[in-house]
């Protein structure tokens, strides 16, 4: 159900107040606590800055396509939100129309960072950074202090729009502003709006330097757990971003592999042939360790190893398999991310706050 700016619906503040120093662009507002913002207290501060906006309450969503049942009928732009990070650790918000085609190899050249400089965020740092959960990737997330050195990149398409959606804090809730309104409020924490042709197609050399160079942050964000750790570099990866819940594959070309893991980089690609079929998957897995059991277990290497057998096929097992499960874990973990298998099971149950 949508609620108008000015209406009557009121707000109840889960939070208390929010406490503001000034709203005026010159002076930063200034979080309290050290929690982040609720939904609530995004949409209060929203009407202490006098911006209009439409607010429609409806189940969790996890796509684009989930939110458009709901708000799709009513005149304006869905979008698509991206959370990014380079190798530096430093983080981005892409904001782009829910039709816009973001190419991430193409955008990490124009932001000066190398073609494979840009990937999907870990999972920990959404509720570390933004503050959000998943499936709530949102430019309103730059709210909250633990955000102040992300950076925000906006779908220069939106300025021809009557009006665009976010989720404000959280994919139960869905608000639609123009654009004059969501500047209004990024230059009240202290965020100049920047929109961005993402279309646009670059080429970047010593006579073409990086035309969004100005836009990588200047600080690093460490999460509190320490870096994650970096994907393998053999084997396929494939990394599923996530843009508000729409997932684009990405399709991350390894470097080329010497001779020596050539043979691992091949058994990973035949696992990953049976990754759609959860039976296959894990009787091809059964079968594999099996195999490596069996050919360890031999007179010769019972008497080689004796006691210390057991180790010996443990070892063998740990060097012929480990690369495949980092592999598939990964995959896992990423698909996970993007269809909202874990958001589904951790928020069914409850609303956003």
């Amino acid at each position: 159900m949508p609620f108008g700016f000015g209406s009557s619906a009121s707000f109840a503040f889960s939070k208390g107040p929010v406490s503001r120093r000034s709203i005026a662009p010159s002076k930063n507002l200034v979080q309290t606590g050290e929690m982040g913002f609720s939904k609530d207290q995004l949409l209060g501060l929203l009407q202490e800055l006098q911006i209009n906006f439409t607010r429609y309450d409806h189940p969790i969503v996890l796509t684009v396509e989930a939110q458009a049942k709901y708000v799709g009928h009513v005149k304006g732009a869905l979008s698509k939100n991206l959370f990014l990070k380079d190798k530096k650790n430093r983080f981005y918000v892409v904001s782009a129309m829910a039709d816009t085609k973001v190419d991430l190899k193409v955008l990490s050249q124009r932001l000066g960072l190398g073609k494979a400089g840009l990937r999907m965020a870990p999972e920990e740092a959404l509720p570390e950074i933004l503050q959000v959960p998943l499936g709530s990737v949102t430019p309103f997330a730059l709210v909250n202090d633990s955000a102040r050195h992300v950076s925000l990149l906006l779908d220069k398409g939106f300025k021809d729009q009557e009006c665009c959606f976010f989720h404000p804090l959280c994919n139960d809730t869905s608000i639609s502003l123009n654009v004059r309104d969501l500047d209004k409020f990024l230059k009240s924490i202290g965020k100049d709006p920047t929109y961005v042709d993402l279309e646009a197609s670059l080429s970047v050399g010593k006579d073409q330097p990086p035309d969004l160079a100005a836009l990588v942050p200047s600080d690093v964000i460490v999460l509190k757990d320490g870096p994650e750790k970096a994907a393998p570099s053999q084997g396929p990866v494939i990394n599923h971003v996530s843009v508000n819940n729409k997932p684009t594959a990405i399709t991350a070309k390894a470097g080329k592999p010497s001779n020596d893991t050539h043979k691992e980089k091949s058994n990973s690609v035949k696992l990953l042939s049976s990754f759609s079929d959860p039976e296959n998957f894990v009787e091809e897995i059964i079968e594999r360790t099996s195999a490596i059991v069996l050919s360890e277990i031999k007179e010769e290497a019972i008497k080689q190893h004796g006691e210390q057998l057991g180790t010996v096929v443990s070892n063998s097992i740990r060097k012929h398999l480990s690369l495949d499960f980092i592999n598939l874990t990964t995959i896992l973990k990423n698909t996970s991310y993007t269809e909202g298998f874990h958001a589904g099971t951790h928020s069914q149950g409850s609303r956003c706050p």
